[in-house]
Formats: structure tokens, C-alpha cells, sequence
């Protein structure tokens, strides 16, 4: 059986990790590398390094702030924000990502994914979805940072993203993101039920209990504020979706 994975977030924005809640009112969380560095000393799964400012700006990644979480850290890392062409998806790689994400560039050009997975492999191509519940109860999928609305249920735009060659979906709830309210299990079941690629869920973590409650129904879950305010441990979550009966990967620390 596959283990479930808890994977730090690091929110870039001007070189910093920041923070906010419901995509607004951010607040500086912290240096990327120290971060990164503390989380993979505590046995974190993965990382996951995402510029939040980088296409709402129109501007490139960060290469060189990559480059540096990249060197400090033995676990996988996935990059995003402002990634448009496969040669972006190739300065990523080469600055030390394993897989890259892509959000506002595969909806404005969905044969960005099949490109870049026939490049670098599917395994690489994370399709990044920011979707916000509207008064009808529909998931509508937002770029630009959740700063733009699309007319594109995010049910039906995962679907298409996996058949496009997405290997890996990272799904955000931008009505949960920050509020430590929990995860919302429902859309992720939703997708669950739709796809047969690996789900991560993010937005709303504020228990590890919270953890626990969203993995049955994905297969990794997405942690930002709770680690950065180093309000629990990446152990202390272990042992919670642990008690709960499922599997996670544990490291002597």
C-alpha cells in the first residue's frame, strides 16, 4: 500500500514564504532555505515551492531562490508560478525541481500539458487547480493566484488536465486556504471519484486531525501555516494519520 504524504508548502513571493488567508492579506512566514531545511530534518514527504506572485506579475520563476531549496534538500520538490513554456519547465528541472506545476499557463493553454509530459515524462506534470465554491454550490477554477475567475467547473477541468497528461493534481479550496477550518473533503472526493492520478489536497489545514479527515479521500495533504507558526511538527501530524489507520512514511529524527 502506498503511504499517504504530508508535504510542506513554501509560498514565495519576492523571495520570502508568505502566508495569507483566502489568497489575501499575506504575511511573511520566513527565508525559503531555512524552511525547507527544517522541514526535511523533521521528515516531511515532499516540498512544494510555489511563486505566487510570478504570473499575476507576467515574470519568470525565481531560478536562483529555487536553485537554493533545491540544494539544501534530499526529498522531492515541485515548482510552480510563472511557468508558460516546456524550456521554463526545463530551467526548473535543471535548477534541481523534480516535477513542476502549472496552473493559469495550462488553462490558457491546455496543450501546454501534453507537451510538457511527452518532454519530461507525466510524472513530472502537476496541474495545479484553485477552484472557490460560487452561491450554486459549483467549483469554479481561478488563476492568476485566485485573483481571476474562469467560467471552468474545477470537476470537469481536472478530468480534462489528467487526459491531458497531468500526472499528479494539486487542489486548492481558496474558501478553506488559511482558516484552519479543515480541508474540504468533499471536492476531493469529488475528483477522487473522476480521476486515477495522485490528489493533493490544500487549503484549510488547522489539526492534524484535519490531516487525518482529508487523506482517506486523496493521497497527500498540503501544509502551510500550521508548520511555519510551528504550531505542530511534521511528527506530530505523522503520528495523528498514523492513529487513524493510515500509512505514512516514517524517519528517525
Amino acid at each position: 500500500m502506498l503511504t499517504k504524504r504530508i508535504i510542506a508548502c513554501l509560498d514565495i513571493d519576492n523571495g520570502r514564504v508568505v502566508k495569507g488567508v483566502n489568497f489575501v492579506g499575506i504575511r511573511d512566514a520566513g527565508d525559503p532555505v531555512e524552511l525547507a531545511q527544517r522541514y526535511d530534518a523533521q521528515g516531511v514527504d515532499e516540498l512544494v515551492f510555489l511563486d505566487i506572485t510570478a504570473s499575476s506579475d507576467d515574470r519568470a520563476v525565481l531560478i536562483d531562490c529555487v536553485s537554493q531549496v533545491a540544494a539544501c534538500v534530499f526529498i522531492p520538490l515541485t515548482v510552480g508560478g510563472g511557468i508558460r513554456t516546456v524550456a521554463d519547465m526545463r530551467a526548473v528541472l535543471c535548477a534541481g525541481a523534480d516535477k513542476v506545476a502549472i496552473n493559469s499557463a495550462a488553462i490558457h493553454t491546455p496543450e501546454l500539458i501534453t507537451a510538457g509530459a511527452n518532454q519530461f515524462g507525466a510524472q513530472c506534470m502537476v496541474v495545479a487547480i484553485d477552484v472557490k465554491q460560487n452561491d450554486a454550490g459549483e467549483w469554479i477554477v481561478y488563476t492568476h493566484g485566485g485573483r481571476r475567475a474562469t467560467a471552468l467547473n474545477a470537476l470537469d477541468w481536472a478530468v480534462e488536465a489528467v487526459a491531458r497528461g497531468a500526472g499528479e493534481l494539486l487542489i486548492t479550496s481558496m474558501d478553506h486556504d488559511g482558516t484552519k477550518s479543515g480541508y474540504a473533503a468533499d471536492l476531493m472526493a469529488q475528483i477522487r471519484s473522476r480521476v486515477r492520478v495522485p490528489i493533493i489536497a490544500s487549503g484549510g489545514a488547522g489539526t492534524a486531525q484535519h490531516v487525518a479527515d482529508v487523506l482517506p479521500h486523496c493521497d497527500a495533504a498540503l501544509l502551510a501555516s500550521l508548520l511555519h507558526d510551528q504550531i505542530l511538527t511534521v511528527q506530530e501530524i505523522k503520528q495523528t494519520v498514523d492513529a487513524a489507520g493510515l500509512p505514512v512514511r516514517h524517519v528517525i529524527v
